[in-house]
């Protein structure tokens, strides 16, 4: 059974409300040397990152390591808000985060539906870099929770699932971190 070490991205330079795709700020860019650390004696595994920068710069570090290149999945990417105006999306993602997934927009359910498929999906043990709400998305999926947000990732938390037949299951819950910090 595949494990699947789903890693939150390190502490961005600006907050999902203040920038579309900031990379990595000077603590973020220590935490994926850490996380790096952390997980090197796992590997080399394939590694799996959303296409943002803070999550391909998380990623950098143990690829590095590794020698290898990770594969970019959209998948794995932040949650699509529902505008581009860096005000509304703060305001949204607050509301947003404090919901269920059966009462989101039909577009949010099928963008759920696909991260945790391309999750069950992964036959053999990977490191995934991702966001707070996919990490969500997978804790989920896992415990049979419908809450948008089960738990709250620190920044380079590592989560472990296996995916069983198709089916994520809960091996380790990731480091938390007060519910103010998504970013």
């Amino acid at each position: 059974m595949p494990r699947l070490y789903l890693v939150r991205h390190g502490r961005a330079s600006a907050s999902f409300g203040e920038a579309h795709d900031p990379g990595l700020g000077e603590l973020g860019r220590e935490q994926a040397e850490q996380v790096a650390a952390e997980l090197a004696p796992k590997g080399p595994l394939p590694i799996v990152s959303s296409p943002l920068a803070r999550a391909r710069q998380t990623a950098l570090p143990l690829a590095r390591m590794w020698k290898c290149e990770p594969v970019i999945e959209m998948a794995v990417a932040e949650v699509p808000s529902s505008s581009q105006d860096l005000a509304e999306r703060a305001r949204w993602l607050g509301n947003f985060l404090a919901s269920s997934w059966r009462d989101v927009a039909p577009e949010l359910a099928r963008w759920r539906e696909d991260a945790v498929a391309a999750l069950s999906t992964i036959d053999e043990d990977t490191v995934i870099f991702s966001h707070f709400v996919v990490l969500n998305v997978a804790m989920g999926a896992a415990i049979g929770d419908d809450r948008v947000t089960v738990f709250s990732p620190d920044n380079c938390s590592v989560t472990i699932f296996e995916n069983t037949g198709g089916r994520l299951s809960l091996i380790e819950r990731g480091r938390e971190a007060p519910l103010t910090k998504v970013n």
